[in-house]
């Protein structure tokens, strides 16, 4: 039986969240709550270390944070730091071994990591590294990391964490620990999000500031690309390690990843959503009677649509929140199962109306076209198709789980053949463009690679390499 996350096959799965926390008493009980507040970024596991100053405790386990963690786990957790880690694995498979925060004992004393994001020259690092000796023992890429410091011959914990960063490619939010300092990095491009903020005394780091929230803590900046900030006994150092390179945010984590309610990238991501809702209103106009989202992350850009459009916002169709990892289909067999199983119709929402639906990325179609045909069996006169975003027709590389290119329905596909494969009345996207002046006060510093195949980090063996990212073989140095 398939499991929950398969039926999402409409969109990119998630990456990781991270959480982190220095000098609060109850650092790993804030923790856990960050991470509880950050699960969307990651559900296949969830893990905490903690450090009291002279030992470092890590608990990390399959599935969601509220199964994973006890009372009893939380409390054996002591110290007043912590770093806390969600995962969806874009590397290495998903097994208890592969959970994070990593932890290793080296000649700099322990390393302690936890990894948003993804590096491009892994593979490559990985070979050398096992060349020389090493001996790893997960199959993710964050680990090079920890065998780069420790084959640095270099005296401070510091300087080896800037020589290993220096050596790897690709996308990476960082939290880094020893007993007693958190290093917290961002890649120079500045793919995923990571931001600072205090309570009291305490200092925080998260990937969202949905995070903050839950902790009453105060959100300060977001942390720079190419920023490495030190937090320790002695304060908070900022440093800026590496060449200076063009930005290149993910611009998914506006138009799906980062819940609505979080501030990423210097900006409210409700209002980014919503701001590009009414340009696809602008854009793609129509005549309907009622604007309906795809739920969850579809609402806010329905809503701009909505706005800008005049026509009414409805919710047409509702999301179930409560599917299990795993669910047990009737023994006579229901078309469509897995689709109903999590949406459902709102029949006298859309029955005999003009319906526009919106939604945010259409990546296979399989999952869309089991929609349009709900809202039919639900009486819809006429459905017209709004994308709040372009057509994905690239791999990601960076750290989201974007399938590969010939899965993507729009990288074979023209818009008309995919309008006639959903059985809609008319399909249309935003346009690259139309999406960056929706989004301008960023000023064009997107990473749009998987809309337009233009990589900021240039790679080699592309095909083999996103082969490698998703598949559980030997090859990829999975040898469990």
């Amino acid at each position: 039986m398939k499991t929950e996350y398969e039926y999402s096959d409409c969109k990119p799965r998630e990456e990781c969240g991270i959480f982190g926390i220095y000098n609060h008493p109850k650092a790993a009980n804030l923790t856990y709550l960050g991470l509880y507040n950050l699960q969307h970024r990651g559900q296949e596991s969830s893990g905490i270390a903690s450090s009291d100053g002279e030992h470092i405790y890590r608990y990390a386990g399959m599935g969601k944070v509220v199964d994973v963690f006890t009372e009893e786990h939380i409390n054996n957790l002591r110290g007043n730091i912590a770093i806390g880690h969600n995962r969806y694995s874009t590397t290495g498979s998903s097994f208890l071994r592969n959970a994070q925060p990593l932890r290793a004992h080296s000649v700099l004393g322990p390393i302690v990591l936890a990894h948003n994001g993804n590096l491009i020259n892994y593979a490559m690092l990985r070979r050398a590294l096992e060349k020389e000796g090493a001996i790893f023992q997960t199959s993710i890429d964050s680990e090079v990391i920890v065998h780069l410091m420790a084959r640095s011959g270099l005296n401070t914990f510091l300087d080896a964490l800037i020589y290993a960063l220096k050596a790897i490619k690709g996308a990476y939010s960082l939290l880094v620990m020893n007993y007693n300092t958190i290093y917290a990095i961002r890649d120079p491009y500045g793919f995923r999000p990571l931001v600072l903020g205090k309570l009291g005394n305490s200092i925080v780091i998260a990937s969202e500031t949905c995070a903050f929230d839950i902790i009453d803590a105060e959100y300060i900046r977001e942390i720079e690309p190419g920023e490495m900030i030190e937090i320790s006994p002695n304060g908070i150092k900022s440093y800026f390690p590496f060449a200076s390179v063009k930005n290149s945010l993910c611009v998914f984590e506006y138009i799906y990843f980062s819940r609505p309610d979080s501030i990423i990238f210097g900006q409210s991501v409700h209002e980014m959503r919503l701001r590009m809702g009414a340009m696809l209103a602008k854009q793609a106009p129509v005549d309907a009677d009622i604007v309906v989202p795809i739920p969850d992350s579809s609402v806010c850009a329905a809503l701009g649509y909505s706005r800008a459009s005049g026509i009414p916002y409805e919710m047409g169709m509702i999301r179930s929140h409560y599917i299990g990892r795993t669910f047990i289909e009737p023994e006579q067999r229901i078309r469509d199962f897995g689709a109903k199983i999590k949406f459902n119709v709102v029949r006298s929402a859309v029955e005999g109306k003009r319906i526009v639906v919106v939604d945010d990325s259409i990546m296979r179609g399989t999952t869309m076209r089991k929609i349009i045909k709900m809202f039919r069996k639900g009486g819809a006169k006429e459905i017209h198709v709004r994308i709040s975003a372009p057509p994905t027709r690239f791999p990601c590389f960076y750290g989201i789980d974007i399938p590969t290119r010939s899965e993507l329905i729009a990288s074979s596909h023209t818009i008309e053949e995919i309008q006639k494969y959903l059985r809609v009345d008319s399909l249309a996207y935003m346009t690259v463009e139309s999406m960056l002046k929706a989004l301008d006060v960023h000023h064009g510093k997107f990473c749009t690679a998987c809309f337009d195949g233009n990589y900021p980090i240039e790679f080699q063996e592309a095909d083999d390499y996103q082969k490698c990212l998703f598949d559980d073989t030997v090859a990829c140095g999975d040898y469990y």
